[in-house]
């Protein structure tokens, strides 16, 4: 593994850009980018590997640590690479060239950099070479990348300074022990992750190995790291383990099972559809419990640029859920890796445009971002639909397909009005463009087609009631936003997606198609007060659907102007 980039540019195929920019992504696709993240990660190896050179440590010099994994890679080209590619490393690497910037903090440098030194043992535990270099130790434990972490029994509480050892798949690692003694132990971490996540051990353990999310390929077995011990697992600065418990992994193990199944459509590799085993690690969030929400519920799922194929996730309580964003996340690692590669967008990171699935306004980027997440993630729909094999089915199905097409169609219209897209931003977003354009034209039942209709422009309404500030005059910037807004929950997006049968609430009405009724208990909520944002925005909406005139639209266009709120 060179730590010099190649001299020669990096291209890609015009047939590759192709189809990522109409959302898609095949394997060819994918090995593509992440060739072009390999390379990346090296130009910011090279990069640290310079300003570490002067900093004092009482480790290893990050020099001696990278010739350790250079020779590992020598012997075991595959693994080590996987390792450089690891979302954990590219956590890492960022992390630490922020702090060396000055933009981030953390616990001493010197012990952030000694990642380095565990990447250089993880890598000579799979290759089998010898190593022999002083690490960090937190708490007596090190954490070995993509392996595990060994822990000393007794060790030094806090931060301290130990020694690592490999030789033979073997590591020995010594350090301090509590009572001012010195500790050692041997263990032989597994080069491969276990196959299935196993109940721990009571009592504290000299080796806690990676857990991992299996499942079935026709090329055999296929591990994917349920990684709750690496330090640089999140989207941001370290964090200490925090190990599942046997129960939360078997469950997280049986929802990743059943969603595999539900991602196993035949047909090509068009948008919403992608190989699970492309996924470099699901973190999960907290603890979810025997109960997580009700579906289609997910309390917190993120991904970084930093980190491509990982996703920090809360586990849903639906295989629906749990696939849905795991191909909205992988979505937004496919378009980081563009960005790293292109200049997509001329952004001046101005938060003032409409976001259909948040509560807050947004910058292009983040606009640019959501168009192909939600690209994916209505392609997943697409599928669902044409798969489903009921009424009720086809009826949910259908109301997402819808929902989603209409949203992201709207943000792809606002980045090629808005002039700031480069030529590859361009083509990309063009490209997105043609595949929504497609599917608009696809048939939706007729009752999720409404409710699709409705839900979108709900959302509209009252994110323009909470977030702009009603002036007569739109400024030529955009519109001017209310210096009192605050986050807002979006009750309707997943509350739409049936149609009530019993309804009882103002909402359910209008989910249900009756809009009299639930114009009615809209204009009986706002007697208390008129501007209430949730009830005046389906006031706003259920007026229009009974009188889609004139006056309506402009009230729909502009629903921050409506005071005092007409009769009912």
């Amino acid at each position: 593994m060179p730590s010099e980039p190649r001299p020669a540019p990096f291209r890609m195929p015009e047939p590759i850009f192709a189809e990522l920019a109409a959302g898609g992504g095949s394997a060819e696709a994918v090995a593509f980018l992440e060739r072009a993240e390999r390379s990346r990660r090296l130009l910011l190896v090279r990069t640290l590997l310079d300003r570490l050179d002067t900093l004092r440590t009482p480790l290893s010099p990050a020099a001696e640590a990278w010739g350790v994994l250079k020779e590992a890679a020598a012997e075991a080209p595959g693994p080590v690479d996987r390792l450089l590619l690891a979302p954990a490393t590219g956590g890492w690497l960022a992390h630490l060239l922020r702090r060396l910037h000055g933009t981030a903090s953390g616990p001493p440098l010197w012990a952030e950099a000694g990642y380095l030194c565990a990447l250089a043992l993880a890598a000579s535990v799979r290759a089998g070479t010898r190593a022999d270099l002083r690490v960090p130790l937190t708490d007596g434990g090190l954490s070995l990348p993509g392996l595990g972490t060994a822990r000393l029994a007794d060790g030094e509480a806090g931060l301290a300074v130990g020694r690592a050892r490999t030789s033979g798949g073997e590591l020995t690692l010594s350090g301090a022990a509590r009572d001012g003694g010195t500790v050692s132990v041997t263990v032989r971490p597994a080069t491969r992750p276990l196959p299935a996540p196993a109940a721990d051990a009571p009592g504290p353990a000299a080796w806690i190995p990676l857990r991992t999310l299996t499942h079935r390929t026709p090329a055999g077995p296929l591990a994917i790291p349920l990684e709750d011990l690496d330090p640089y697992r999140d989207l941001d600065g370290p964090l200490p383990p925090a190990r599942l418990d046997a129960d939360e992994a078997e469950a997280w193990q049986r929802l990743f099972e059943e969603t595999v199944a539900l991602l196993a459509v035949p047909g090509g590799d068009g948008p919403g559809r992608f190989d699970p085993g492309a996924i470099r690690a699901v973190v999960p969030w907290g603890r979810t419990g025997t109960l997580p929400p009700a579906p289609p519920t997910v309390l917190v799922s993120a991904s970084s640029g930093d980190s491509f194929g990982a996703m920090v996730i809360a586990r849903p309580s639906s295989a629906v859920a749990l696939a849905e964003t795991l191909v909205h996340e992988f979505q937004h690692s496919k378009l980081a890796a563009l960005l790293h590669l292109f200049p997509l967008l001329d952004d001046d990171r101005e938060e003032r445009y409409y976001a259909p699935w948040r509560p807050d306004p947004r910058h292009l980027t983040g606009l640019l971002h959501g168009a192909y997440a939600f690209t994916g993630v209505t392609g997943f729909w697409r599928d669902r639909l044409a798969g489903a094999r009921d009424d009720r089915a086809a009826d949910t199905a259908g109301y997402h397909f819808a929902l989603r097409r209409l949203q992201s169609r709207l943000v792809v219209r606002t980045l090629l009005a808005e002039g700031r897209l480069t030529p590859q931003g361009h083509a990309l977003v063009s490209g997105l463009a043609g595949t929504l354009d497609d599917w608009l034209r696809e048939p939706v039942p007729p009752a999720a087609l409404t409710r699709a209709r409705t839900a979108a422009a709900l959302h509209r309404t009252e994110w323009r009631l909470r977030n702009v500030d009603p002036v007569g005059e739109i400024p030529s910037g955009g519109p001017r936003f209310r210096p009192d807004r605050t986050s807002w929950p979006d009750v309707r997006t997943h509350a739409f997606a049936d149609r009530p049968a019993a309804p009882r609430t103002a909402d359910e009405y209008l989910a249900a198609g009756d809009a009299a009724a639930a114009l009615a208990r809209y204009a009986g909520q706002l007697t208390a007060d008129h501007a209430e944002p949730h009830a005046l925005a389906g006031w706003i909406v259920a007026r229009a659907v009974l009188d889609p005139g004139r006056e309506t639209r402009r009230m729909l266009a502009r629903p921050e102007l409506l005071q005092p709120l007409p009769s009912g």
